[in-house]
């Protein structure tokens, strides 16, 4: 598939999160066969008025390419301005954050709420397209809850008005991330557009990922909470689309990668990289035996000592 000029061999994404998805989770998701990831959601004031917070969100280092950008913002103008100060950082596309449904986003106007006023979403994306000099994506949710679904209106409106790929989390906003996502309603955008259309929510495993790509027929899929704690998924669903055996990670191997993942924060977080890796280690030993006990002992941890002894009790 490709996105403009850019191009996916299976159309692999990690999906943007909030306080997850920085540098050194990204690069350890694209080490392990990620074909493109997307920062964090970035605030298109922030940007503008040179808040520097937003700097280190959008920074883009070699090992995590081909990588995007995601704005949020209600603002056409403002989304604009942001966009050109981003390409500083050579992403290979932008993404407009139109899905987020979290309340300090949405309450501002942000996000998902941008999706009730479908002519502001196409106002959004044509300012944001003449600016920028690479293609621009959005990401966009069901709709605002079960009585305002309006995705495919949105999503036809966003590309008559220059989006050159459109992701789907087949979730309402007032649904945030409870229940299943609506593969109906992706399939349905996907046959209402002639971009390609990437479906979002419930791919945890090969098998979620081939029933998303059946059943709405869309041209790729973004991948979130289901490769939170195991990345290897993504080499798993390479592996699946290429024929290839597959093998799961060894203890040493997940050891591996998790010291890594620490190395990588503490480049971008210092001292604060261990309390980073508190929430992160606990999704890496779900499934263990008292993984519950565990989490408690991961929480109070507090030196790369304590943390280096719980590795090896977590994987032996």
């Amino acid at each position: 598939m490709k996105i403009g000029n850019f191009e996916l061999k299976h159309g692999i994404f990690l999906a943007p999160m909030a306080n997850i998805t920085d540098y050194a989770y990204r690069s350890i998701c694209v080490s392990y066969g990620a074909e493109c990831v997307c920062t964090e959601l970035i605030s298109s004031k922030g940007v503008v008025y040179g808040d520097r917070k937003t700097d280190k969100l959008a920074m883009l280092r070699e090992n995590e390419r081909p990588a995007a950008i995601q704005l949020f913002g209600h603002e056409p103008e403002t989304m604009a301005r942001a966009a050109v100060i981003m390409q500083k950082y050579d992403p290979a596309f932008i993404d407009i954050n139109f899905g987020c449904p979290m309340p300090k986003v949405y309450n501002n106007g942000d996000g998902s709420a941008v999706m009730k006023d479908p002519a502001l979403c196409g106002r959004i994306v044509r300012a944001v397209s003449e600016a920028a000099d690479v293609p621009v994506t959005v990401k966009i949710r069901k709709g605002d809850d079960d009585m305002h679904v309006n995705a495919v209106e949105v999503a036809k409106i966003c590309e008559g008005n220059g989006a050159s790929a459109v992701f789907v989390h087949g979730r309402t906003r007032t649904q945030l991330y409870s229940g299943l996502a609506d593969r109906k309603l992706i399939g349905e955008v996907k046959r209402a557009l002639s971009v390609p259309v990437i479906g979002n929510g419930d791919i945890d495993s090969v098998q979620s990922a081939v029933d998303m790509l059946e059943t709405t027929g869309c041209d790729g899929i973004m991948v979130g909470r289901g490769a939170y704690g195991k990345p290897w998924l993504f080499r798993e669903l390479i592996c699946h689309f290429e024929g290839i055996p597959y093998t799961p990670p060894a203890n040493d191997e997940i050891k591996s990668v998790i010291r890594t993942q620490i190395r990588r924060l503490e480049e971008d977080r210092g001292t604060r990289a261990l309390l980073e890796m508190r929430k992160h280690l606990s999704k890496y030993c779900r499934g263990n035996v008292g993984s519950a006990k565990l989490r408690e002992k991961i929480n109070s941890v507090t030196t790369r000592e304590e943390i280096e002894e719980l590795i090896e009790v977590l994987f032996p």
